[in-house]
């Protein structure tokens, strides 16, 4: 036994991957499949090399023709094979194999998985990085129905070799992860990247299934993938699943509506029809091409320190009983967003703002860190096919409303304005609701937790009413 020290510090170790494998390998009942598809057997392969793997691998298999993997696996709709659907087949198909060709009665203390990922790596003029979908089905207990991880991961490497390696390693963190970590899925999100630095792989979607994760909030996971680094954007639908950017964002007119929505008011909805109505009046917009997003920022959700869960949960509970697709995004300033927006779609997109963010926009210190400044930041802004959609905002004192025309900006970048402005490329929003431009989001929330009379006429129909039923945002707190 090491000696220890006066003063010594406590390091947390990590498994190497041989010693993950070897764990596994060495449990008698633990038993499954490999499918790997595209990318080698490069999980598999760890598990063979760590010894004792007999005991563990029933089958690994590769079908990199698409004949023979459509013969095996089924042709997609799609007729593509890196999918989130080609994924859950090979599960599932492997998973049966398993139960078909072993005798539960021979086998009564099993543990059966079928691991698979379908991957492309990085193409041959290195443009496109490649990217895949990755998955266990698994079983904790031989009488259990069966658990499902599945995660989507983006390349960053710029060689198909160390692409392949690290893939490896990724599949043994999530084999060791799902039968070892499963009790605590946020440290085994977190183990993914077990020997695996984080400017290798990204990770931008995840969903956990099945009884053990029966209680697993997926959009909590979401979250945790952009507070961990993992990645800088997530997406969640209406019924709480996790999306995946990409698939959603590719070549899609975008309109994005920023905010704390903590909570959603009828000011947050007013500009949100407003601005959609100009949106899809746009002649270079078509309506069944068009993906509407309500995203909150990290620092938005870091707001009062550190990220309070159940708030975050409060205000995604809200914007998904309304019907609206939510995103997560790192990307404090608003140039960087629709960098990543332009990732994946060349048709129009638009920012919906109040007027006082846009003041904000054109505030020369929020890009210092740049090498060019103001103007490096407005030409990856405005570069693409771009419009903002400015709300108004109405000054207490005087009464007057804040708008395009009238917006006061600081003398140095006043031309800068006009530039834009002239183009068409800040528009205002008309025809609005000049009643409620007094009501703001932290206002209508202190009222809520103090239990002030009046926040309900303040949110948009039917809001009030899922506070009130789930208890949101503290409701009842001083209640007595």
């Amino acid at each position: 036994m090491a000696i220890t020290l006066k003063g010594d510090q406590k390091i947390n170790t990590v498994q190497t991957t041989k010693t993950k494998a070897l764990k596994i390998n060495l449990n008698a009942h633990i038993y499954g499949t490999f499918a790997e598809i595209g990318a080698g057997q490069e999980t598999v392969r760890n598990f063979f090399r760590a010894g004792g793997a007999s005991g563990t691998i029933a089958k690994a298999m590769s079908a990199y023709d698409k004949d023979f993997s459509d013969a095996i696996y089924g042709i997609e709709k799609d007729n593509r094979y890196v999918t989130e659907a080609r994924l859950k087949k090979m599960l599932r198909h492997e998973m049966d194999l398993i139960e078909e060709r072993l005798d539960r009665q021979k086998h009564p203390d099993k543990l059966f998985f079928s691991y698979a990922n379908t991957v492309a790596t990085i193409n041959f003029s290195k443009k496109f990085k490649g990217h895949g979908w990755v998955g266990i089905r698994f079983q904790l207990d031989p009488l259990e129905d069966y658990n499902e991880i599945v995660l989507h991961l983006r390349f960053k490497e710029t060689d198909a070799r160390l692409q392949q390696e690290t893939l490896g390693v990724l599949g043994v963190n999530l084999v060791y992860g799902a039968f070892y970590l499963n009790d605590n899925p946020k440290e085994l999100l977190k183990s993914f990247y077990d020997n695996i630095d984080k400017d290798r792989l990204e990770i931008d979607m995840i969903n956990f299934s099945g009884p053990r994760f029966m209680y697993v909030d997926n959009r909590l996971m979401s979250l945790q993938l952009v507070k961990n680094g993992m990645t800088n954007a997530v997406m969640f639908d209406s019924d709480g699943n996790n999306l995946l950017p990409a698939q959603v964002l590719y070549k899609r007119n975008i309109l994005a509506l920023r905010g704390s929505f903590r909570p959603v008011t009828k000011v947050n909805m007013d500009m949100f029809q407003k601005s959609k109505e100009l949106f899809l009046a746009e002649k270079k917009v078509d309506p069944e091409k068009t993906q509407i997003i309500f995203e909150i920022t990290l620092s938005n959700l870091k707001s009062e320190g550190k990220i309070n869960e159940r708030d975050f949960l409060d205000r995604a509970e809200l914007l998904c009983s309304l019907g609206q697709n939510v995103m997560i995004t790192d990307y404090q300033e608003y140039f960087k967003l629709v960098e990543y927006f332009s990732e994946f779609t060349k048709e129009r997109m638009a920012l919906a703002m109040g007027v006082n963010n846009l003041i904000q926009i054109f505030d020369e210190k929020y890009y210092r860190s740049l090498s060019g400044g103001i103007l490096e930041a407005f030409g990856k802004l405005f570069y693409r096919d771009l419009k903002v959609y400015m709300y108004p905002y109405k000054e207490e004192e005087s009464g007057e409303y804040i708008t395009s025309e009238n917006l006061k900006v600081h003398p140095r970048v006043k031309e800068l304005y006009k530039f834009f402005k002239s183009n068409g490329k800040l528009v205002d929003i008309k025809g609005f609701n000049p009643e409620i431009l007094s009501i703001f989001s932290r206002k209508v929330l202190k009222m809520i937790k103090e239990d002030e009379e009046g926040w309900q006429e303040m949110l948009p129909k039917g809001v009030s009413e899922t506070i009130k039923e789930k208890r949101l945002f503290g409701f009842f707190k001083k209640r007595k």
